[in-house]
């Protein structure tokens, strides 16, 4: 009997050991990837797709009031699957954007995918959004200068990831745009986790009582998490779907000094103001839908 306690006793030690916090955290640890694969935030994209007669003028507008250049624009496959857009880079001291003007019909699931992240090694990136809960919906392919995939997080957030063949050299923005993204309390704890494993970031606020009006219900609140990594700026607004527009259709925030001088460039050049401005949590915040159809929120700093 004495043998048998004993062993009693080594099983229920040993199951005390590895469901303590501490083995959690060693457990966490260990998923954890080994590598940082994030290149940093003046490399990462907004995808914007617009039809081909409207392209120049969104291109117009977004320069007017951001600021900024383009690369030339070019025809290209950018797809695994054949596909003919036209394509082009406008890095603004606010943020950067990938513009498409698709000529032909858009491969499934392309357009779907929200942003572009630059990474230090495609393959090794692709690992490790694996080990931290993310799904493969493109497996890797080659497009004209690098590799590509489109990738899944918990909750439905698509995202691309690509690696450039000849590294690239941008200077950092003025002001970083925050990616803001939409998901249900479900499923925003287990985004949220994926999410920053993968990226080594950090939470920097979690409101559980963010005000509604930043989501168009001024008289509820809701919950808003706000993180930063070497991708940059991401905010997490967590929601029932029950949105009126065009809450839920901006992809990316921009930062800027001046709000009203902003959103007079934007206006002057086609753009609509769709929200705002308004004031909540010390920002000054509007909507605007530049011409082609893409909905952006702008931001300063509320004095």
């Amino acid at each position: 009997m004495s043998g048998n306690r004993h062993l009693i006793s080594i099983y229920l030690l040993t199951v005390s050991l590895l469901t303590s916090p501490a083995a959690a955290v060693a457990k966490d640890a260990a998923q954890e990837p080994a590598a940082q694969v994030g290149v940093g935030s003046q490399y990462d994209t907004t995808h914007v797709y617009v039809a081909p007669e409207d392209v120049d003028k969104f291109v117009a507008s977004f320069l007017a009031t951001f600021g900024g250049q383009s690369t030339k624009q070019v025809v290209a496959t950018v797809t695994p699957t054949p596909s003919s857009t036209t394509s082009q880079l406008l890095q603004t001291p606010a943020g950067t954007v990938s513009v498409f003007g698709f000529k032909t019909p858009i491969p499934y699931p392309f357009g779907l995918e929200r942003t572009g992240y630059l990474v230090t090694d495609i393959d090794e990136a692709i690992e490790a959004a694996k080990q931290s809960g993310a799904d493969v919906l493109v497996a890797t392919f080659p497009d004209p200068i690098g590799r590509d995939a489109v990738i899944q997080w918990p909750g439905g957030v698509n995202m691309q990831l690509y690696w450039h063949t000849t590294k690239p050299s941008y200077a950092a923005f003025e002001t970083i745009p925050e990616n803001r993204v939409y998901v249900s309390p479900e499923r925003a704890d287990a985004f949220t986790s994926a999410f920053l494993r993968f990226s080594h970031g950090k939470v920097v606020s979690d409101d559980a009582k963010a005000p509604g009006v930043e989501i168009g219900r001024p008289k509820d609140t809701y919950r808003r998490i706000r993180m930063e990594s070497v991708f940059g700026k991401m905010t997490v607004l967590v929601t029932d779907g029950q949105l009126p527009f065009p809450y839920g259709r901006e992809l990316t925030g921009y930062e800027v000094t001046n709000l009203n001088s902003t959103l007079a460039k934007a206006t002057e050049t086609g753009s609509r103001i769709l929200v705002g401005p308004f004031t909540a949590d010390r920002r000054e915040s509007a909507i605007v839908q530049f011409p082609g159809g893409y909905i952006a929120e702008i931001h300063a700093s509320a004095k």
